[in-house]
């Protein structure tokens, strides 16, 4: 099963060893998304050795902390991302939908999927999309948005992946749009070391950290809120986008 957005190279991770054990007896693969410039060739080169895959992109929130945020080499990398929209920001909304869009260009032209943050922005982001005039392939992580727009989002070409917060007290929009996937547009993720899932009441919410080697418990919790197995579909899915 992939793991199809968690950050293992994120310096909170100070264990990885250990991480990397459990994720292995767990089965679970992994795609790691560059989130800035700085962090690109490192992920590059460790992303090999580890049997990870890797994506290429700047987080928007980084956007602030950048001179050219969009990748010019994606030798090894599997998708362009992270990358997107993000409320509230000191980076203007016509610079984030500027650089986004660069990147979309960027995956295009390179035949690859996009790996899309969206937080507080689906009201910009559909619109955006369409202004391409054509399909994108990729997938909107940590899917913020209300089930309203799932069918728009499908249409546009784009799936849709959940972490941890579909099982948090409360879930109730997140579980709603869950619900409203396509089961062929339908991927999961850890979005390690964030998004801790909480499986019985007495795990904390929001805390500790989250990790690939929970993805299964997720998909079997994903599982009882859809009402049916998802497992092979979402494998099947990720194998469809290169992953």
């Amino acid at each position: 099963m992939l793991d199809s957005h968690c950050h293992l190279d994120d310096p909170r991770v100070t264990d990885l060893a250990a991480v990397e054990a459990r994720r292995l007896e767990a089965g679970v693969r992994v795609l790691v998304p560059g989130v800035h410039p700085s962090t690109w060739a490192a992920l590059r080169a460790q992303a090999p050795a580890r049997g990870w895959m890797f994506a290429i992109g700047t987080h928007p929130e980084q956007l602030d902390r950048v001179g050219a945020p969009v990748p010019d080499d994606l030798y090894g990398a599997v998708a362009v991302g992270e990358c997107g929209l993000h409320r509230p920001s000191p980076v203007p909304m016509a610079r984030q939908a500027q650089v986004l869009v660069a990147h979309l260009e960027v995956a295009h032209a390179a035949r690859l999927p996009v790996i899309l943050h969206c937080v507080r922005a689906h009201d910009v982001l559909p619109a955006l999309l369409r202004s391409l005039g054509r399909p994108v392939s990729g997938v909107i992580h940590s899917y913020s948005g209300g089930a309203e727009l799932v069918p728009i989002y499908e249409a546009l070409g784009l799936h849709l992946s959940f972490g941890g917060a579909v099982t948090w007290p409360g879930a109730r929009r997140p579980v709603e749009a869950l619900r409203r996937v396509s089961p062929h547009r339908l991927l999961l993720e850890s979005d390690g070391p964030d998004q801790r899932p909480r499986f019985t009441d007495e795990d904390p919410a929001w805390g500790p950290r989250s990790e690939p080697s929970m993805l299964p418990n997720l998909c079997r919790a994903v599982e009882a809120l859809r009402g049916g197995p998802v497992a092979a579909q979402v494998e099947r899915n990720a194998l469809e986008l290169g992953w």
